[in-house]
């Protein structure tokens, strides 16, 4: 089954296009694309910090669209890792919006399939990520922080998460370039990233890349 061509999609009435339940029925059915909470600039510092990386986590999948962009780009053998607790979360997604963990499983599920025998392996974690934290043990090559966008939902998952990451690792964060000129992002992300990178050299991480939402960060020490 095809995706809706754009023009149809862009004359569907917003409440119709953000009506929880088609959504998950026509994002599940292949008949819309994940919605996309980042530029081709916010894309590209994800794919460049994730090269040769052979175990990442995402935090916040929501619908799947940079999930299947880290399926696209992962090579075979490495393991992605998706946490999100899906449903409604006014800290992570915009009033009305919900994830659904069906419709985004068949949505990642389509962008495995296009990938192959050359496919990354897919671990789903429902729940928060404070909670799934504990299941895991260093060393974690890539931590993607999207989920919790409030400031002390954001510094947990830093906190917690970065401590997996091995020196030459990377820690990347979206919505968190609100301060800086051309940037956009949220409060909560900007405000973590200016206290634990910007602030003091950012020891033991230093920022190596960053455009319009995105920051990646290397750790050195």
């Amino acid at each position: 089954m095809s995706v809706l061509p754009q023009s149809l999609r862009t004359l569907t009435p917003n409440a119709l296009r953000d009506d929880v339940r088609l959504r998950a029925i026509a994002l599940g059915l292949g008949l819309i694309p994940p919605r996309c909470m980042h530029s081709a600039a916010d894309a590209a510092v994800l794919e460049r910090a994730v090269q040769g990386a052979g175990r990442v986590v995402e935090i916040g999948v929501y619908e799947g669209a940079s999930a299947a962009e880290l399926c696209a780009c992962l090579p075979a053998g490495a393991e992605l890792h998706l946490i999100d607790p899906f449903g409604s979360r006014p800290d992570a997604l915009p009033s009305g919006w919900a994830g659904s963990e069906w419709a985004t499983r068949r949505a990642v599920a389509r962008a495995l399939r296009s990938r192959g025998a050359q496919a990354p392996a897919v671990r789903w974690h429902i729940g928060l990520s404070q909670e799934v934290v504990r299941e895991f043990a260093a060393p974690v090559d890539v931590v993607f922080i999207d989920g919790d966008h409030s400031e002390q939902g954001c510094e947990r998952d830093w906190l917690e998460w970065s401590a997996l990451v091995p020196v030459g690792g990377m820690v990347v964060l979206h919505d968190a370039r609100l301060d800086q000129a051309g940037g956009r992002g949220l409060p909560g992300p900007t405000a973590v990233v200016a206290r634990h990178l910007r602030r003091a050299g950012g020891a033991p991480f230093e920022i190596v890349e960053e455009a319009d939402r995105t920051v990646a960060a290397r750790r050195v020490v």
